[in-house]
């Protein structure tokens, strides 16, 4: 019997991992959005390409949640992007209101599905998503460090002019500008870049890392980065379904660990069938540690914007 993941959201990033997910036969897929319309066609078109990409996954379009029922995994993508001008803590409480009325509609129909939470920001929603489902906590996490590790590895690639399968990276913390590459556990063929790079090198690429989003959207002038994101959820995916036991980085609930409770933040986790099934705290110097507290702190506050959203004392 195949897998049910279902996406929340039929834009670009959720077409790509519907896409992805299909590809690569990891199960049935459910593309769900309030356009009506939009998902249908779109997971019509999907369907059409599985002879041509060798997939038997059967892929559903609908705007009706009770499609939705019994799934095994859910990525929720929905929400609106923040517009110029608009204040951070607007875009928090509209994006708020959406993923919690998407959770409840999931919990509706699906007891004990594993979710994945897309939504910016990201480790704002992702805690939001928690609390209204009441999953417990290896079931809920958020697609934030696959994302920026990706382009940490792909920066330290295209500098060395070396293969991208050989490089390994680490990036931890929150999913925003005080994000905490870790060129310590970032290597080429288990070589640390620091043994390889000049530090004033290393350091452009940790910046380059930290602005990567915005420079995709800059450069696109009219949307943003949904290829690498939606590869990232099906990674993840794919680790989950596949009982891989694959060490990544993402948004987890940290209960203690690295010294914060309370928050989603970004971690190594091992990921397997049951979702998180181990968080991993790194040995980290005084510096780094400073650093991740203050990324900390800064999740902290968008944390508190989501208790005060629901009525919770912050």
């Amino acid at each position: 019997m195949r897998k049910k993941i279902t996406v929340v959201g039929a834009g670009q990033v959720g077409t790509t991992v519907a896409q992805l997910t299909a590809f690569k036969n990891l199960g049935d897929v459910v593309l769900i959005d309030i356009v009506e319309g939009m998902p249908q066609g779109k997971a019509l078109d999907l369907q059409q390409s599985g002879c041509l990409q060798v997939f038997d996954s059967l892929i559903v379009g609908t705007n009706d949640y009770k499609d939705t029922a019994d799934s095994d995994i859910v990525v929720i993508t929905a929400g609106v992007p923040r517009k110029p001008g608009q204040d951070r803590a607007d875009l928090l409480k509209i994006n708020a209101g959406i993923v919690k009325n998407v959770t409840e509609q999931i919990m509706k129909y699906s007891k004990n599905p594993i979710i994945i939470v897309v939504s910016n920001p990201l480790d704002a929603m992702v805690y939001l998503a928690k609390e209204v489902s009441g999953l417990p906590r290896e079931r809920v996490m958020g697609m934030a460090g696959v994302l920026d590790s990706a382009r940490f590895r792909t920066f330290v690639a295209l500098e060395l002019n070396c293969s991208m399968v050989d490089v390994d990276a680490m990036v931890l913390g929150g999913h925003g500008d005080s994000m905490v590459p870790m060129p310590r556990y970032t290597t080429v063929s288990g070589i640390s870049i620091t043994n390889l790079m000049k530090p004033d090198q290393i350091e452009r690429l940790v910046n380059r890392t930290r602005k990567g989003g915005a420079e995709i959207v800059g450069l696109l002038k009219n949307g943003s980065a949904f290829l690498a994101p939606g590869a990232s959820v099906v990674k993840m995916v794919e680790a989950i379904l596949q009982d891989k036991k694959r060490i990544l980085p993402c948004t987890a609930y940290l209960n203690g660990e690295y010294n914060w409770k309370g928050i989603f933040f970004g971690v190594p986790v091992e990921l397997g069938y049951n979702g998180i099934t181990k968080i991993i705290e790194l040995d980290l110097t005084a510096e780094e540690k400073e650093m991740l507290d203050t990324s900390a702190k800064d999740v902290q506050v968008t944390i508190d914007e989501v208790d005060a959203f629901l009525g919770k004392k912050v």
